[in-house]
């Protein structure tokens, strides 16, 4: 194989590669060999078949065959001569004038990661901002939960249903006189005002008492999930079998048990456990970012573009995702458009980040283990429908780049641990809130740091979860947004830590199953 070099910029890097017709003749001619015991034909004794016949049968199939080695493995030759290291997956094209007989070129284009000296690790001083919880942040959990677990006493067959009431109904709805599938159900609770069913269903139930039968006239919404429904005018007849009163829930024993938990003290223990856990996440954001602001500060190396553009890409999609979800969506879209260089500017710091994490946890032995990797591959098969999860696990072991992706989030955590445990910390003991200040403090701070930030007010409702995005340190993950500012009590369980995102090299990899379809929501609800 003759390899010429075409392009030397920077990062870019081109080749042609030229493969001789003889070399992949002879290929195709060893093919042949080895097939032709195995082929059948009449008027030949089995395995005696002539090697030109077998070629006249087979040939075009063995060359085909033959041209994809042969290109996959002069690409691969060409790595380890040049001693490349790839950023992405390098393009590559087969002359469009090759004919069968001819030598084979190749064109192979593809931009190489930076050689990135090793950061220097020691000397990092940090701050950790902690936030203990106190009883009243306990209790005030305890009064959110209650409030999220209303309990409802039969009123009196006398009562008008108001809103708050709930009431227990059985009703059957039909379109044009036909029952649809999905549109029936009996002992079903409905609190008035809660939005749980349809636009105008809810409403036209004020004023019922119990043993009331009525008849209601709704209509599903266009965008309505059951495409056979949405837009329609339906009737449901309904049933009302009790009318119900809110009634006092009390913080005791009995409340917890309801819960599925022994007493109010282990409720109480489980609480204060998700309070600790979601500040301790909030610290642990405060200081990566100042980590990285660190290590960002002192590094300055161009990036491969490839890289830089795929997470470009990710960031904008999510911004139009959320833009389009906005208020007002025109608005939200021209005021991200008006800051596509600062986003671009912060893809390109997170390719830097990443490259040098991924520096750093290589020079100093920071590994992600096989018996990690195997749990990361099986949680995440669990997205999959259960027919899909093992195909799902094969082609994660099969393709690297996918495999590569699912374990840059445990890779950059591990490597900011090993930072954390290098670095000189202080401790500061500071309020929930000034914690919280400290962060959007930390992301302001960033916002000045860009050439041309503009900031702009928020729209109505914001396009994107911006403030993480101008951070530029990873992804937006979950773990690194400020959590709400009281706990979200709805659920006794702790929260589990979402992964960060790494901002290294993430390839497109080849198409995995299709991950599994939310589950439907009752016909009659939104």
């Amino acid at each position: 194989m003759q390899i010429t070099e075409t392009t030397n910029e920077g990062l870019k890097r081109g080749y042609k590669l030229t493969v001789p017709a003889k070399d992949i003749d002879a290929r195709v001619s060893a093919e042949v060999k080895k097939l032709a015991p195995q082929v059948r034909m009449p008027g030949f004794r089995p395995g005696k078949v002539p090697a030109n016949l077998v070629r006249k049968m087979h040939g075009e199939q063995m060359h085909a065959q033959v041209m994809n080695d042969t290109i996959r493995e002069s690409v691969d030759n060409l790595m380890r001569e040049k001693q490349l290291r790839p950023a992405m997956q390098p393009k590559i094209d087969l002359d469009e004038t090759y004919e069968q007989g001819k030598d084979v070129e190749l064109t192979v284009e593809l931009e190489i990661l930076p050689k990135v000296e090793t950061p220097d690790v020691d000397g990092l001083k940090l701050e950790k901002l902690t936030v203990p919880v106190t009883d009243e942040q306990v209790d005030e959990a305890i009064g959110q939960l209650t409030a999220n677990n209303k309990s409802y006493k039969d009123a009196a067959k006398s009562k008008k249903a108001a809103d708050g009431d709930q009431l227990i109904i059985d009703f059957v709805g039909s379109i044009d006189g036909v029952e649809f599938e999905g549109g029936k159900a009996e002992g079903a609770p409905l609190v008035i005002g809660s939005g749980q069913f349809i636009p105008g269903f809810e409403e036209q139930l004020t004023g019922v008492k119990t043993g009331d039968e009525k008849t209601i006239t709704v209509t599903f919404p266009e965008d309505y999930q059951a495409p056979h429904l949405a837009g329609k005018a339906a009737q449901f007849a309904i049933t009302v079998q009790q009318v119900k009163v809110e009634d006092e829930t009390k913080a005791d024993d009995e409340f917890a048990k309801n819960l599925g938990l022994e007493s109010l003290d282990k409720l109480k223990e489980l609480l204060r456990a998700q309070l600790e856990q979601e500040t301790a996440g909030l610290t642990r954001t405060q200081m990566k970012r100042a980590l990285l602001d660190q290590l960002a500060s002192g590094h300055d190396f161009a990036v491969p573009q490839g890289m830089v553009d795929a997470e470009f890409e990710q960031i904008w999609a999510q911004l139009q995702q959320e833009a389009s979800q906005s208020d007002d969506p025109a608005e939200a879209m021209k005021e991200i458009e008006a800051e596509k260089d600062d986003y671009r500017h912060i893809a390109e710091r997170r390719v830097r980040l990443g490259l040098l994490l991924s520096e750093i946890g290589q020079s100093n032995g920071v590994e992600v283990s096989g018996q990690e990797m195997s749990m990361l591959i099986q949680q995440a098969a669990q997205q999959y429908r259960a027919e899909d999860r093992e195909r799902f696990i094969q082609y994660v072991q099969q393709e690297p780049m996918a495999a590569a992706q699912l374990r840059a989030p445990l890779y950059e955590d591990k490597v900011v641990d090993f930072l954390f445990d290098k670095a000189e910390v202080t401790e500061r003991e500071v309020t929930r809130e000034e914690l919280e200040a400290a962060i959007e403090a930390d992301e302001d701070s960033e916002e000045t740091k860009k050439p041309a930030a503009k900031k702009k007010a928020p729209a109505k409702k914001a396009p994107a979860k911006k403030a993480a995005a101008k951070k530029g340190d990873d992804k937006p993950a979950d773990d690194e947004q400020p959590a709400p500012k009281k706990a979200a009590a709805k659920k006794a369980a702790p929260k589990k830590e979402a992964a960060q995102t790494e901002g290294a090299e993430k390839p497109a990899a080849k198409k995995a199953p299709a991950k599994k379809a939310p589950a439907k929501k009752p016909v009659a609800k939104k």
